[in-house]
């Protein structure tokens, strides 16, 4: 079975849950999730690692016994620690760790106090007023879970697009191993790069000759087969992904991508245009009566009924269509627009690197800048800076800068908006930096009214650039704070702030709906990693995605300027 660098992080957190419910020894269960972000940070495959024979051991936050763990499963396609594990604890246990904001120690608790092993059990025991009675829990906690649960059923199937990029590289690389094979591209909500993605939808161009059908239901990672067939087959993966293969003939291959990557809204509006023509799209191809007219490519499906071609990522029905139509559709942001990421973190704080290292990572990425924004004191967990410890860190950076070629360390902070609207440092040494990212990391649960006018008072301190992951969403576990987008975007575009795209798989915030608002509102924002490692840096094409699911044009977003032309925008 192929293993991902995504694989063994996934299973490792797993583990540590388990461990952590178990009542386990806090420094092994810290060393497993230590060990799960340390392989999510590497740039290459733990497999290849394991097979050229390198010890896994040498790279910070995998010791040798996790080393030899991940040498396991990628030998055997298992850990026998976590098979074990998985058998003590009870299975309803291990569901209720997928509702958002338990956890497991929540999850323990709630097992050891009110003997809960079941999410029907939760549900109940939250409407009886049962779980506001324990200890660390209250009865706001008790309402947050019974909102989780309303939409919990409706999500636990889906998968983050970070979770699945790995698992749809490998199966086209393994589909295009194979003699005959022509062409493969993943359509459906991953190829639109929607943030959460239900299935793999993979069409195929190959010869009748080749058995794709057959060499797609011998994937080794392939944990139920669902149906085989000579032109369709559904495979179910390790991780829970469905995968449905499709071998589609090469004159309808344009019709049957544009078929199945949707979305459903985007295709219906076509449709209805042909049927103004009198002519049918379908799978097949664009029909004129029983005459196929355009299919081959996807432009020639668009061509038929009037329209310049639309990328994937736009095709959500929110108005391309007319867009399209009168030809004024976006230009949209690509990877080469951007000239620097505008927030990161060293060492001196939460990440892993130093700030050095960092600057040079983002330099060979062909950056011309990095803003470096490590925490300030009200985030103490992250042994946040205060204002002594952030002017050493200026200092030290003009150091750096002195030997840096061609490349400048911008001297930033991610400064926490305090509840009352004041940032978490005083003026006198935030005014000395080039630019701030300004958010929120406490009292999520205010009311909208007083969580909206804090960011908006925090925002009128002429030191505020950047609002940093406005939401606070953290997929699949945190929902967003309850704040008034629309007022934000406007006071945003009022004072001269911008709004950032936080690239972070598991936030990916500000949403693409909210992106678009803002680009029509003239509110220019930043796409940043919130890296806290060099290999994080890369995730700046989850954050792109975004943008460009938002309309995004370069001339929209911060971080395309050069850098004299990007500091003299954010001067206020």
């Amino acid at each position: 079975m192929p293993v991902h660098n995504s694989d063994v992080e996934r299973l490792f957190q797993e583990l540590a849950d388990l461990l952590e419910i178990e009542g386990a020894n806090p420094f092994r269960v810290r060393a497993y999730r230590n060990g799960a972000r340390a392989v999510s940070g590497l740039t290459r495959s733990v497999a290849d690692l394991v097979r050229e024979g390198e010890d896994l051991s040498q790279y910070q936050g995998i010791g040798k016994d996790l080393a030899q763990k991940i040498r396991e499963l990628v030998s055997t396609g298992r850990i026998e620690a976590l098979e074990e594990a998985r058998d003590r604890v009870e299975p309803g246990l291990r569901t209720l760790l997928a509702v958002p904001g338990l956890g497991p120690k929540r999850v323990k608790a709630l097992h050891d106090s009110l003997g809960l092993t079941s999410v029907d059990g939760l549900k109940q025991a939250a409407r009886q007023g049962r779980i506001r009675t324990l200890s660390g829990f209250g009865a706001k906690t008790e309402q947050s879970i019974l909102e989780e649960l309303e939409h919990f059923q409706a999500e636990e199937s889906r998968f983050n697009l970070a979770e699945v990029e790995d698992v749809a590289d490998s199966l086209v690389s393994f589909l295009h191993g194979l003699q005959g094979v022509e062409q493969v591209t993943v359509a459906g909500s991953y190829r639109r790069r929607k943030e959460t993605v239900g299935d793999l939808d993979i069409l195929v161009i190959a010869d009748q000759e080749s058995g794709v059908t057959d060499h797609f239901v011998a994937y080794e990672d392939v944990r139920e087969v669902i149906s085989h067939g000579q032109t369709r087959s559904s495979i179910v993966l390790q991780a829970g992904i469905q995968v449905d293969l499709r071998v589609v003939p090469e004159s309808s291959y344009g019709a049957a991508l544009h078929y199945f990557t949707g979305s459903k809204a985007h295709n219906i509006a076509v449709r209805k245009l042909a049927q103004e023509r009198d002519y049918k799209v379908n799978e097949y191809g664009v029909f004129q009566g029983q005459e196929q007219i355009a299919g081959r490519t996807e432009s020639s499906v668009y061509a038929a009924v009037d329209l310049v071609y639309i990328e994937p990522e736009l095709r959500e029905d929110r108005g391309e269509i007319q867009a399209a139509a009168e030809d004024r559709l976006p230009v949209l942001i690509e990877a080469a627009d951007l000239r620097g990421d505008l927030h990161a973190h060293s060492q001196a704080t939460d990440g892993k690197d130093s700030m050095e290292t960092m600057a040079r990572a983002a330099q060979e990425m062909g950056y011309e800048y990095l803003a470096l924004t490590d925490h300030t004191q009200h985030l103490r967990m992250t042994g946040g800076l205060d204002a002594k410890r952030l002017a050493e860190q200026i200092e030290a950076i003009d150091r750096l800068n002195g030997r840096l070629s061609g490349f400048r360390l911008l001297k930033s902070t991610e400064v926490d908006i305090l509840e009352d609207g004041r940032l978490d440092l005083p003026d006198s040494i935030l005014q000395k930096l080039d630019l701030c990212v300004c958010s929120i990391h406490s009292k999520f649960k205010l009311a909208r009214d007083r969580q909206t006018e804090r960011v908006i008072r925090a925002m009128d301190n002429r030191n505020f650039t950047i609002f940093g992951h406005p939401s606070g969403r953290l997929l699949g576990s945190r929902p967003a704070y309850d704040i008034d987008m629309d007022r934000i975007i406007k006071a945003a575009a009022e004072r001269g702030c911008s709004l950032e795209i936080n690239s972070q798989p598991d936030r990916l915030d500000l949403t693409d709906t909210y992106c678009k608002a803002a680009k029509e509102a003239g509110v220019t924002m930043a796409i940043s990693t919130d890296a806290h490692r060099t290999a994080d840096l890369q995730l700046i094409r989850f954050g792109l995605s975004v943008a460009r699911r938002g309309w995004l044009e370069a001339e929209d977003v911060l971080n395309t300027r050069p850098l004299d032309e990007m500091l003299t925008l954010i001067r206020r």
